[in-house]
């Protein structure tokens, strides 16, 4: 490899062209840093386009700061408390707001890009929130480095208090800097550039790396009959989540049934902590169908239908209690044939109805894998980096931002939330 005469040196280099490092690389510039930005794709923002099916979940409107920290478990909700305090979800949504992308709040407080009339948004927010983030960083003077990749860190003193990164090694060339900042991803994704490198070049200063694993993703169950209920949508129901017969979780809300297990909001978030339970013991969702019904209410509901359908079988009798992609799935776990007429159906077997509209069983074996995650649970470990500037405590002149970190939240915002706050405090830092 050539290497040129003399290498030229910026104030920082952000490795990482996605939210956390376009925010970051924008704030630095804008202090009047010299900074360079290098991305692996031939694009920019490659997975932030992809944000809230193209429509951008920016933020969460939550105003009780405690309920929106807690939405990142105790140890990552901490750590973002004095990310927060420089630049949380108020600071967010003023700075998309003055550069052009005004805001909207829709249900569950989620805060998405005002769908504009002037602009075409076939490409939807994400395309609007991106081009934001770019003129920002152009306003600063950041260059862009696409096409490359970085292979290593070069560091002096690795391991000791004088640790520090003297240099990178790219396929191409060899580039220095006084700061640098790594805002690489997790390993959700992966075809929009997020493999995981991060975490090699944390490793490479003597950092600590929480097991990376798939998060907001659907899950694998073990039974193979959900399949006659594929691909369809259920609104208003509640899943519950149970390890060795022990309710340890609950959700109500949206979810989809698969031909290899389940999907949906509810599902994506529990997702989240199925490896645990796993690890504990044998872990089962339960599928509340009728979470407004009581098991007797329930039985009288059933009850006033057969009376209704009392000239049809067991089978075409269920229309008014479940939709009809999802009367297979019944009729194979109920042990009342189809054929039967609901005339002769006793009041047993009307009960064992009710309880399984109420108590549909599945157990668990995984989770889907990192193509299918929204983001990554695991990454660079908390305690070894200070959320005040985001610097490694191991590294003096090595900052972290993002996805890369070991933070994770649930949908409706809080993910890029993240992004956001750790990237203007790492930005602003450097």
């Amino acid at each position: 490899m050539k290497w040129a005469k003399k290498m030229e040196r910026f104030d920082v280099i952000v490795i990482g062209g996605g939210p956390a490092g376009l925010m970051a690389a924008g704030r630095a510039a804008e202090a009047g840093r010299k900074v360079l930005l290098i991305e692996k794709n031939a694009g920019l923002g490659e997975k932030l386009l992809l944000a809230g099916k193209r429509r951008c979940n920016l933020t969460n409107a939550l105003q009780d700061q405690d309920v929106f920290l807690s939405r990142y478990g105790a140890r990552g909700g901490e750590f973002l408390r004095h990310v927060f305090s420089a630049f949380g979800p108020r600071e967010t949504i003023a700075f998309f707001n003055r550069s052009g992308v005004r805001t909207v709040i829709e249900r569950g407080s989620r805060v998405f890009p005002e769908k504009s009339e002037t602009q075409d948004d076939e490409l939807g927010g994400s395309q609007r929130v991106l081009e934001c983030l770019l003129l920002y960083c152009k306003k600063g003077g950041v260059r862009f480095l696409r096409k490359t990749s970085v292979k290593a860190l070069k560091l002096t003193g690795r391991g000791g208090p004088e640790c520090r990164v003297d240099r990178i090694i790219t396929n191409a060339e060899e580039l220095s800097a006084e700061r640098y900042i790594v805002a690489t991803g997790g390993k959700s994704y992966p075809k929009t550039g997020s493999t995981g490198d991060g975490y090699r070049f944390a490793c490479q200063a003597g950092h600590r790396i929480v097991k990376p694993t798939p998060a907001l993703v659907p899950v694998r169950t073990k039974e193979t009959w959900i399949k006659l209920a594929n691909r369809f949508n259920l609104r208003n129901v509640k899943l519950s989540a149970a390890v060795n017969g022990e309710l340890v979780d609950e959700r109500f809300g949206e979810m989809e049934f698969t031909n290899f297990g389940l999907s949906g909001a509810i599902v994506m978030e529990l997702s989240s902590f199925v490896t645990d339970w796993m690890e504990r013991g044998e872990t089962t969702f339960i599928i509340d169908m009728k979470p407004a019904l009581s098991q007797e209410k329930l039985v009288a509901r059933i009850e006033r239908d057969f009376e209704k359908f009392s000239d049809r079988e067991f089978g075409r009798a269920l229309v008014d209690l479940a939709p009809s992609a999802v009367i297979p799935m019944i009729l194979e776990l109920s042990d009342v044939p189809p054929e039967k007429p609901v005339q002769y159906v006793s009041p047993e077997e009307k009960e064992d109805l009710a309880f399984l509209l109420k108590n549909i069983t599945l157990t668990l074996n995984g989770l889907w894998s990192f193509d299918h995650a929204i983001v990554t649970k695991g990454g660079v470990e908390l305690t070894e980096v200070d959320p005040k500037t985001m610097r490694s405590n191991l590294c003096e002149n090595l900052y972290f931002a993002g996805e890369v970190l070991d933070i994770n939240g649930p949908t409706g915002g809080f993910n890029l939330q993240n992004c956001w706050s750790t990237g203007a405090v790492s930005g602003s830092a450097v």
